[in-house]
C-alpha cells in the first residue's frame, strides 16, 4: 500500500534555516563590490549561488553568483566574504589558475573573465560563444576549455595568446567540463539528448574530447531517457567519471509516479579507457524520490562521491570505494554469502557476484545503494543546491545553495552541516521568484519523484524526450515543450485541451506531480510568465544573417508558412491536419499549430518528437507536401528557411 504523500509548503523566507553568522550589511557589501550602491533597497539583487570551487591552496573559495551578476571570495577558514568582483552577463562556472586568478564564465557575454583575486578585478577576457556555461583548465597545457551550450560546441582558448584555438562540435547543450589528471581528455556533460524523440533508446551522451590530438571526440551514450547531466567528477587515477542525471521512463505511459514508475534519478560510473558506461545507480529508494540530482565532487582520494539533489533540497554521500568493491563481486561479510534457494537474503549485489552482466540492471533498482550500504542522503540548510566543491584536504565540502542565496559548509567526517553563508543581502522574493523555487521543488511532488524542472530544465524550456501522460489522456505520446511565453497562448498542449495558462498548470499539479496544491498555482504562473526569450547565436550583430534574410522572404511566400504561423508568436493558435499522425495516436489528424521561438534549442519537432531537427521536418516528415509548400523548396532554398527558424 502506497503511503499518503507529505506536503512541504514553500515558504517565502527560510526563518527556520537563518545562518550562524550575520550577513554583512548593505553598505558592507556596497564596499566589496566594485559599484556604488545606490542605498535603495527595492535595489537589492536576488543572491544565487551557481558553482564555487576551493583555490589550490584551500584558503579561499570562490562563489559565482548568477543573479547579482558577480564572483564572491570567501575565506574559506573564517567564513566571511573578502571581496566581490562585478562581471559581465550571469556569472556560471568557475575554476581557478593557481592560488591569484579565478577563471569565470560570463554567460550571455560570450567571454570567460580572467580575474586577478588580490586586485579585486578582471585582468582580462577570452572571447568564446555567446552563453559560455562549463569552463576547465588544463594548466600544463595552457588551455582553457569552454561549454558553449546553446551553440553546441566547446571552445579550445589557448591562455598564452588568449585566443581560441578551436571549436569542437558536440550534440546538445554542454553544461559542465572537467579535465583527467594527465590532461589528456576533456569529459562534457550534454545537457539534453539530441535526435528523434521515437527513438526508444534517446539519451543525452558525455562527450570525450582528446586535448593532445585532432580527432573527433567520442560520445558515450548514458541510459535510455536520461537528461540533465550537469556537474561531473573524475577520479584522481583517470579511471572513472561520474556523472549525475535525471533518467525518465519515457518509454511506458506516465499512469503513476510511485515506484520511479515516470522518473528515476541516477548516477552512471563511465570507464575512460573503455569510453563506455560501467554503472548507472539510482539514488531514490523504492518510495521516495532523489529529484533533480545537480552537483558532483569526489573526496581527494577518489573514495567518497557527494551528489546535490537540488529537488528534494539534499546530499547525497556515496562511499565508491566500497561500491567499486561491490561491482567487481567482493561482498563485505555485512552482505552475508546468501544461496541461490535464499531469496529473502539475497540481493543484487549477490547476483552480481555471480554474473558480472547483471550490472546493468542496477538502473533499475531502486533499493541497490541501500541494500550496499554505500550511500547516505542528509538534509542541507538552504534550499535549491547546485554546485558542490571538496576542499583540498577533505576535510570540508562547500555547497551552492541558490534560491536561499547561501553557501553551506559541510564537514565531510559527519556529513552533517557546520555552518551556512550568506553571500548578502537579496530583496524578499517576488511572486515570479518564488514561482521559481515551486517549479525547481520537488518537496510538492508525491513521493518526491521530480519537479516541474525535470522535464522543463534550464528554466522551462525542453528536456527532448516524448510523453504518453495523464494530462491529456493515455494514447496521446507528445513531446516537452518549451514552456517559454506560454501565457499568451490559447488553448495549450499539442491537442489544446487546455484553455490556458490558468487551466493548464492546476492540471499539472494533479496529473503530473499528484499534489493538487491550488496555493501554489499563482506563483507558477508568475514565473512562467516572466520568462523571456534569449537572441538566438544565429543572429549576427543580433540581426538576420543573408541566408536567414532569404529565408524570411520564403516563409512569407514561397514555402507559404505564414498561412498558419501568424502573429507575434507565428501561431494561428488553431488546429491543423499536416499529415503527423502516428500509430500511437488516438483518432485524431488535427494537431494545434505550435509557436516559432526559440526554434533552435526547440527539438525535437513535431507534436511527437520524431523529427530531430527542422530539416527532418520537411524532407523526412511531410511526404503529403502538407507543410505549406515548402516541400517545393531547392535544397539551397530549404537551408535558407532552416536559417531563418533557427534565428527566431
Amino acid at each position: 500500500m502506497v503511503p499518503p504523500p507529505t506536503i512541504l509548503r514553500l515558504r517565502t523566507a527560510d526563518t527556520a534555516r537563518r545562518a550562524p553568522m550575520a550577513a554583512p550589511t548593505a553598505v558592507a557589501l556596497a564596499m566589496l563590490i566594485s559599484v556604488p550602491w545606490t542605498g535603495a533597497t527595492d535595489t537589492l539583487p536576488y543572491r544565487s549561488p551557481f558553482d564555487l570551487a576551493y583555490s589550490p591552496d584551500g584558503a579561499t573559495l570562490a562563489v559565482s553568483d548568477r543573479t547579482a551578476s558577480v564572483v564572491a571570495f570567501l575565506d574559506a577558514a573564517r567564513g566571511d566574504v573578502i571581496r566581490q568582483v562585478r562581471l559581465r552577463g550571469q556569472p556560471t562556472a568557475v575554476a581557478w589558475n593557481g592560488n591569484d586568478r579565478l577563471l569565470v564564465a560570463e554567460y550571455d557575454a560570450g567571454t570567460v573573465a580572467d580575474v586577478d583575486v588580490s586586485a579585486g578585478e578582471v585582468a582580462r577576457r577570452f572571447s568564446v560563444g555567446v552563453r559560455p556555461l562549463g569552463v576547465a583548465l588544463a594548466a600544463r597545457r595552457s588551455l582553457l576549455v569552454v561549454a558553449n551550450t546553446v551553440e553546441n560546441d566547446v571552445s579550445i582558448v589557448d591562455l598564452k595568446t588568449g585566443k581560441e584555438r578551436s571549436r569542437i562540435r558536440v550534440p546538445r547543450e554542454p553544461f559542465f567540463v572537467a579535465i583527467t589528471p594527465d590532461e589528456s581528455v576533456a569529459v562534457v556533460g550534454n545537457l539534453l539528448p539530441a535526435g528523434s524523440a521515437s527513438d526508444p533508446k534517446l539519451a543525452a551522451v558525455v562527450s570525450l574530447i582528446a586535448l593532445e590530438a585532432s580527432v573527433e571526440p567520442t560520445h558515450v551514450r548514458l541510459p535510455p531517457g536520461s537528461t540533465s547531466v550537469r556537474q561531473i567528477a573524475i577520479s584522481p587515477d583517470g579511471l572513472w567519471a561520474y556523472v549525475a542525471h535525471t533518467l525518465g521512463r519515457f518509454n511506458v505511459p506516465a499512469t503513476q509516479l510511485d515506484r520511479g514508475w515516470v522518473n528515476t534519478n541516477a548516477f552512471t560510473i563511465i570507464d575512460l579507457a573503455r569510453k563506455e558506461p560501467y554503472a548507472s545507480l539510482l539514488l531514490d529508494q523504492p518510495y521516495e524520490g532523489a529529484a533533480d540530482p545537480w552537483g558532483v565532487a569526489l573526496s581527494p582520494d577518489g573514495s567518497t562521491l557527494w551528489i546535490t539533489q537540488r529537488g528534494t533540497h539534499e546530499l547525497a554521500r556515496v562511499d565508491v570505494a566500497r561500491l567499486h568493491g561491490l561491482l567487481a563481486g567482493k561482498l563485505p561479510e555485512s552482505l552475508g554469502t546468501a544461496s541461490a534457494s535464499d531469496a529473502s537474503s539475497r540481493t543484487i549485489w549477490h547476483e552480481i557476484r555471480a554474473d558480472r552482466s547483471r550490472i546493468a540492471l542496477l538502473m533499475n533498482d531502486l533499493s541497490a545503494l541501500y541494500a550496499g550500504d554505500v550511500i547516505e542522503r542528509v538534509a542541507l540548510s538552504g534550499r535549491g543546491p547546485h554546485a558542490v566543491a571538496v576542499s583540498p584536504d577533505g576535510a570540508q565540502l562547500a555547497v551552492a545553495q541558490y534560491y536561499s542565496g547561501s553557501v553551506a559548509l559541510v564537514s565531510t567526517a559527519t556529513a552533517k552541516v557546520s555552518t551556512t553563508l550568506a553571500l548578502g543581502p537579496s530583496r524578499e522574493p517576488d511572486a515570479a521568484r518564488r514561482g521559481e523555487m515551486v517549479f525547481h521543488d520537488a518537496t510538492i511532488c508525491f513521493q518526491r519523484w521530480l519537479s516541474c524542472s525535470t522535464c522543463h530544465p534550464d528554466n522551462g524550456r525542453t528536456d527532448g524526450l516524448r510523453w504518453d501522460l495523464l494530462n491529456d489522456g493515455i494514447g496521446t505520446p507528445q513531446r516537452t515543450r518549451s514552456l517559454l511565453l506560454s501565457h499568451k497562448i490559447r488553448p495549450t498542449t499539442s491537442r489544446g485541451v487546455r484553455e490556458g495558462i490558468e487551466d493548464s498548470v492546476p492540471k499539472g499539479l494533479i496529473f503530473l506531480l499528484h499534489m493538487p496544491d491550488k496555493e501554489l498555482v499563482e506563483p507558477l504562473i508568475a514565473y512562467l510568465s516572466s520568462l523571456e526569450p534569449e537572441p538566438s547565436p544565429f543572429l549576427v550583430g543580433g540581426e538576420l544573417s543573408a541566408a536567414a534574410r532569404r529565408g524570411e522572404e520564403l516563409f512569407r511566400d514561397k514555402a507559404g508558412c505564414v498561412s498558419c504561423h501568424t502573429g507575434e508568436l507565428r501561431t494561428d493558435q488553431k488546429h491543423h491536419n499536416v499529415g503527423t499522425r502516428g500509430e500511437f495516436d488516438r483518432p485524431t489528424d488535427e494537431f494545434y499549430t505550435p509557436r516559432l521561438v526559440e526554434l533552435y534549442r526547440a527539438a525535437p519537432f513535431l507534436h511527437d518528437g520524431r523529427a530531430a531537427n527542422l530539416r527532418d521536418v520537411f524532407t523526412i516528415h511531410d511526404p503529403q507536401g502538407r507543410h505549406g509548400s515548402a516541400s517545393e523548396l531547392t535544397p539551397s532554398e530549404l537551408e535558407d528557411l532552416v536559417e531563418y527558424l533557427n534565428s527566431l
